[in-house]
Formats: C-alpha cells, sequence, structure tokens
C-alpha cells in the first residue's frame, strides 16, 4: 500500500497519528489507542528505514494542506538522530521540510536535569524552528518503565513522597523549558491518573481527580508568576512602556473620570504597539 492510501484510510477513520514500524501493519492511533490497518501485510525494513519514505510523508502532508505546521517528532535526542534524520529532511533544494521539532520527554525512569533538558533544547535549537515538547512525563510514583506489563498485578499508584517529588521536578522542568527563546510548546501527557499511559502516576491529578501538588506549582507559576499584571503611568505625551509576556491581555485606560479597556494580544518578534485615545 502507498504511503497516500495509508494517509487516505487514516482521515476517514479519524486517526490522530500513525505509526510505521518494521515487522508490523501501519497502526493508526484512534481515540488514544493504536489499531492495525485492516488486512495490511506487515512493513519490511526497507520501507520504512529510508529518508525516503519521510521525506515523501512530509511532502505528501504539504501538498494536502500547505497551511500545515508539519512536525518532525520523536523520542530519540541523540547526535545521530540530528545527524541521519532532522539533518537530512530537506527537499532537492535543502529546504527543510517541516516547521518545527517535536521531543518526546516520557521521564518514567526518573526526571532529566536542568543541564540535560538545556542541553537538549540548545541541541536541536540550532535548526532555527520551534521546539514542541510533545509527551512529557514525570512520575509521582515509582520509577520504571511498564511496570504494570512487567509486573502482572502490581498497582502503580501514586504516593506523598513521590508527589512531593513530582512537584519540584515539573518546576525545575518548566523552567528550564519556558526560559529558552527556542521552546514554543510544551504538552503534558496525561493530565490525570486515570487511564494513563502504561497505568503509570504521571497525571497531575490523581485517580480520583483531585489535584497533585505539581498541579498547584505549575498553577502558581503560570497563572502567578509567568502572568504579567501592571498599572504604568503615562508620561507628559501620554505614552507608557512595560514588558510583558506573550498572551492576551485586557488594557484598560483611565483619565479622571473617564475609562476605556479593549483586548490586545502581544506576539513574539514583533513590536507590541497599542493606541488608546480618552477623548474630552
Amino acid at each position: 500500500m502507498e504511503l497516500n492510501d495509508i494517509l487516505k484510510v487514516a482521515m476517514s477513520g479519524g486517526a490522530s497519528d500513525i505509526h510505521l514500524k518494521a515487522g508490523l501493519p501501519p497502526m493508526f492511533r484512534v481515540d488514544g489507542r493504536l489499531v492495525p490497518l485492516k488486512d495490511a501485510r506487515r512493513l519490511a525494513p526497507e520501507e520504512i528505514g529510508r529518508m525516503a519514505f519521510v521525506r515523501q510523508a512530509f511532502e505528501t502532508a504539504r501538498r494536502a494542506n500547505p497551511a500545515a505546521t508539519l512536525i518532525i517528532n520523536d523520542y530519540v535526542t541523540d547526535q545521530r538522530y540530528i545527524d541521519q534524520v532532522i539533518s537530512q529532511l530537506v527537499d532537492a533544494n535543502g529546504r527543510r521540510l517541516y516547521d518545527a521539532i517535536g521531543i518526546q520527554c516520557h521521564q518514567h525512569a526518573g526526571a532529566w536535569s536542568a543541564k540535560q533538558t538545556w542541553e537538549i533544547c540548545e541541541r536541536f535549537a540550532k535548526f532555527g524552528v520551534p521546539l514542541h515538547f510533545t509527551e512529557a512525563t514525570i512520575l509521582s510514583g515509582r520509577p520504571g518503565w511498564d511496570l504494570c506489563t512487567t509486573q502482572p498485578g502490581f498497582d502503580w499508584a501514586s504516593t506523598p513522597e513521590g508527589e512531593a517529588r513530582q512537584a519540584r521536578e515539573v518546576v525545575r522542568f518548566y523552567t528550564v523549558l519556558f526560559s529558552h527563546p527556542a521552546v514554543e510548546a510544551i504538552t503534558w501527557w496525561d493530565f490525570t491518573d486515570q487511564g494513563a499511559w502504561q497505568q503509570a502516576p504521571a497525571g497531575f491529578l490523581r485517580r480520583d481527580m483531585t489535584p497533585k501538588p505539581a498541579y498547584e506549582e505549575l498553577r502558581r507559576l503560570i497563572r502567578g508568576r509567568w502572568w504579567t499584571r501592571a498599572e504604568v503611568t503615562t508620561d507628559a505625551e501620554g505614552r507608557a512602556r512595560l514588558r510583558a509576556m506573550c498572551g492576551q491581555y485586557r488594557v484598560t485606560a483611565r483619565r479622571d473620570d473617564r475609562v476605556m479597556s479593549m483586548t490586545f494580544v502581544v506576539r513574539k518578534g514583533v513590536e507590541n504597539r497599542l493606541e488608546l485615545r480618552l477623548r474630552d
């Protein structure tokens, strides 16, 4: 089956992802579950192990939607992956075929250090596109991989000690990513422990949907420390300056008993200027 045919089946079936792996038939992620392509044969290594196949996938997606944001996304972060995949994912004219680089970062065995996180950002930032940390997890229970499968009957539960550790490490991880200029997006993979991948305690909420300390700490960062609230006074020419995080704001101007409010979006990489006129 050609790639175009696989893409058509994925789109008609409501799949969010296509998984292609040697020795298995094409797989689709539908509603969070992997479903094999019906009656499809297993893929041979030579069919999917070539960069030509990856290029074809990106070129096909671009033709289907020229305005789409295309992300090359993987859990591999070493130099060989950079040399053999990222650096080679260009068209015949040497132009990159992707718009962003996705970095999966399931940290089931232990959280990355600040140094490791920063080095990974620097390693991929040199390509000059936004970085998306697409699958972030840090556990609030026993570290490990797929423990419920390797140890039948194991209850991979969240613990008070694990929750305290998770909160510290989530704050550190998000702070490093937030401070790096190349990082554009962070996706936490399981918001709750209910139905979490590998049944691991990776969520911000427990199985009973109560928030863990990591949830509260992250909320304090995003809605507190990283949330711009400011009041400024204009100069003699009616101008004022301030530094603000990117995002949408409600701006209110007051002069005597006159008040005017409007919504304003602060964007990255451009001059952000707002003009409000309070008429007499």
